[in-house]
């Protein structure tokens, strides 16, 4: 008579229903998951606590409006382009002279830029930005 040996089964392990269900997952997960670009940093623009500096010999105030419109010195400027800017700035003197920027809170950034790089242009090396001073008192954080 000759009899079965036992041999021991080996376990069959089906892998592709765990893999279905992992994908159902992946899935899942990546319909429910919101993917958002941020587009803008929120910013606290600094305000001035000190007192007024003395003014140099010969400060020129360059405003800049919402608009983007520039004046100097009170007198509105024509036009709108660095040129232009640098010609209103050449009879400041390069070496005393300095010129004081006051740009509106909703001015755009670039026409702020073209006063400076028209001041560069020039040679003017002393610009100062003009702020409010702040309602509340500072609070002092360890």
């Amino acid at each position: 008579m000759k009899f079965k040996k036992n041999v021991p089964l080996e376990p069959d392990i089906n892998l592709i229903p765990f893999i279905d269900v992992l994908l159902v997952v992946l899935i899942f997960l990546m319909l429910t998951t919101t993917w958002s670009k941020f587009n803008e940093i929120n910013l606290s623009l600094p305000s001035a606590q000190s007192s007024e500096t003395s003014s140099p010999n010969a400060t020129w105030v360059v405003a800049v409006s919402a608009q983007g419109v520039y004046a100097i010195n009170g007198g509105p400027l024509e036009g709108r382009q660095i040129k232009d800017l640098q010609k209103a700035l050449s009879g400041l003197e390069k070496t005393d002279g300095s010129v004081l920027i006051k740009a509106d809170a909703s001015a755009s950034h670039q026409a702020v830029v073209n006063v400076l790089e028209a001041a560069r242009l020039n040679g003017i090396s002393k610009i100062a930005f003009a702020t409010q001073q702040s309602s509340k008192p500072p609070t002092n954080k360890p």
